[in-house]
């Protein structure tokens, strides 16, 4: 909307009684959106990208979804756009001796009820810590639904790492090889470590700026990139829905200056054709 998209289409699947969520519902309608379809998983994706008898195609597909919709979307690539192809949800959170080890375990174990295959990783500077941080999830596991906790204890087990380093800046260079989705600074002066971070989804800043809360209501958009993409991408935003246009235009006394060096460039690579339209305009 802020972009200036003239149309907007929503997604949804339905629940177990064939009806979609009345949360999407009343948020579809806030924003004014009045384009929803009850159909979700990778169909969803063809649908949108290639049009149905009932649903119109579009130009670009964004938001999350599980592996399939994933999968989904990078099959239609090119026959429309996407914003990214996101894996599991991923957090690393670095932590000093000032952190309070029940809060990092709460996070930790946040991103780790998304999916099996979620990772999550604590990088502290304390041993203290990471022994508290181990057994503290041990504890609040036990605290979960049935459901939550078996999600999230496979994934502890399978992808969550405890990591001990001498100081900051090799924990800094570990969560930068790392480029994670979600990057937590834990410790008693954070924002002395944000300027060495090159690679993250999302920071999230001191103590009290759990991941959650950026989930629900006060952070930027939380479709971001995974499994390394953040090296070189960036969270879902205004800017992936508008395009660049480049506009050419050049003056006689400009292509006097300049021509013959194009010129030459243009039979450099062996483009006769290239050379002789620019030649022509240069002579006549």
């Amino acid at each position: 909307m802020i972009a200036g998209v003239e149309r907007i289409a929503v997604v949804t699947p339905p629940d177990s009684n064939g009806n979609i969520s009345p949360l999407i519902l009343k948020t579809c309608s806030e924003l004014g959106i009045e384009e929803v379809y009850k159909v979700g998983g990778a169909h969803s994706i063809a649908a949108l990208a290639y049009g149905t008898e009932t649903i119109e195609k579009v130009d670009k597909i964004v938001g999350p979804g599980n592996v399939y919709v994933a999968i989904a979307k990078k099959m239609v690539f090119g026959d429309c756009g996407i914003d990214s192809v996101a894996g599991p949800s991923e957090i690393v959170i670095i932590a000093d001796e000032s952190s309070k080890t029940e809060h990092i375990a709460a996070d930790l174990l946040s991103q780790a009820e998304h999916d099996e295959k979620a990772m999550s990783i604590l990088i502290t500077t304390s041993k203290q810590v990471l022994n508290e941080v181990i057994l503290e999830v041990k504890k609040q596991l036990e605290e979960l639904p049935v459901e939550n906790c078996k999600v999230a204890e496979t994934s502890i087990a399978n992808h969550g790492v405890a990591i001990l380093t001498e100081n900051f800046d090799k924990a800094i260079e570990i969560s930068n090889l790392i480029a994670p989705e979600h990057l937590e600074i834990v410790t008693k002066e954070p924002f002395e470590l944000l300027s060495k971070i090159r690679n993250a989804g999302s920071i999230f800043i001191g103590a009290l700026s759990s991941e959650p809360i950026g989930d629900y209501g006060i952070g930027p958009n939380h479709v971001l990139p995974t499994l390394g993409n953040a090296r070189f991408s960036s969270g879902l935003s205004v800017s992936d829905f508008l395009k660049k246009m480049y506009l050419t235009s050049i003056s006689k006394d400009e292509l006097d200056k300049i021509g013959e060096e194009m010129i030459r460039l243009a039979k450099y690579e062996g483009l006769k054709a290239h050379a002789l339209a620019i030649e022509k305009r240069l002579r006549g």
